[in-house]
């Protein structure tokens, strides 16, 4: 099994294609909303079309903005799953220069210009997390924050009630049966956490 990738900043990418530019932008996301606002800060209303697609696990979507169905979206979201990437949007904008590429010669173009977007990006390995919420004392708070951040852990505070706080750790899977034997030994068995999909 591959690896999954997502990217770890923005990337652009430019070409022109029988005499219509295009411009392939990418960046990491974690969530639609958050895809759906890149799509909006990068799309070019002087442009013909700014078509996109984007993938978070099994979620994903895709327009053509008015290109033909099927030739312009759908290639871009094939080149994000053809490097393995996830947590991903790409949008594709062309300026029409006149001459007609025909579907095939879209799809091309399309999923061409995205492909090489990606390639150029600078990627990491995608490591899914772990999340899980439990109340602890004032007195645990500052052990089991250390303990939890040497495992990789990022440790919030949910907020604070009479007998100390609310607190969500999120940590790689591997992680997880080490921070709730960190947590279950700092809180003498008061605490059993229990983990979800962060």
């Amino acid at each position: 099994m591959s690896t999954v990738l997502t990217l770890t900043g923005p990337a652009e990418h430019r070409e022109e294609v029988r005499k219509s530019r295009f411009v392939a932008q990418a960046a990491p996301i974690d969530d639609p909303a958050a895809a759906l606002a890149f799509v909006a800060t990068v799309s070019d209303a002087t442009a013909n079309h700014n078509c996109w697609a984007y993938r978070i696990g099994g979620n994903y979507r895709y327009h053509d903005d008015g290109e033909p169905g099927g030739t312009a979206g759908r290639p871009i979201l094939q080149a994000i799953e053809g490097q393995d990437c996830d947590r991903v949007v790409v949008v594709v904008t062309r300026w029409f220069g006149g001459v007609l590429l025909g579907t095939g010669g879209l799809v091309r173009a399309y999923g061409g210009c995205a492909a090489a977007c990606l390639r150029l990006a600078d990627k990491r390995p995608w490591v899914p997390l772990l999340q899980a919420a439990f109340d602890c004392t004032f007195a645990e708070l500052p052990r089991l924050r250390a303990r939890l951040v040497e495992l990789g852990a990022t440790v919030s505070e949910d907020g604070f009630h009479a007998e100390g706080a609310r607190l969500t750790v999120q940590a790689p899977a591997a992680a997880t049966s080490q921070a709730s034997a960190v947590v279950s030994d700092l809180t003498r068995g008061r605490v059993a956490l229990t983990w979800a999909a962060g």
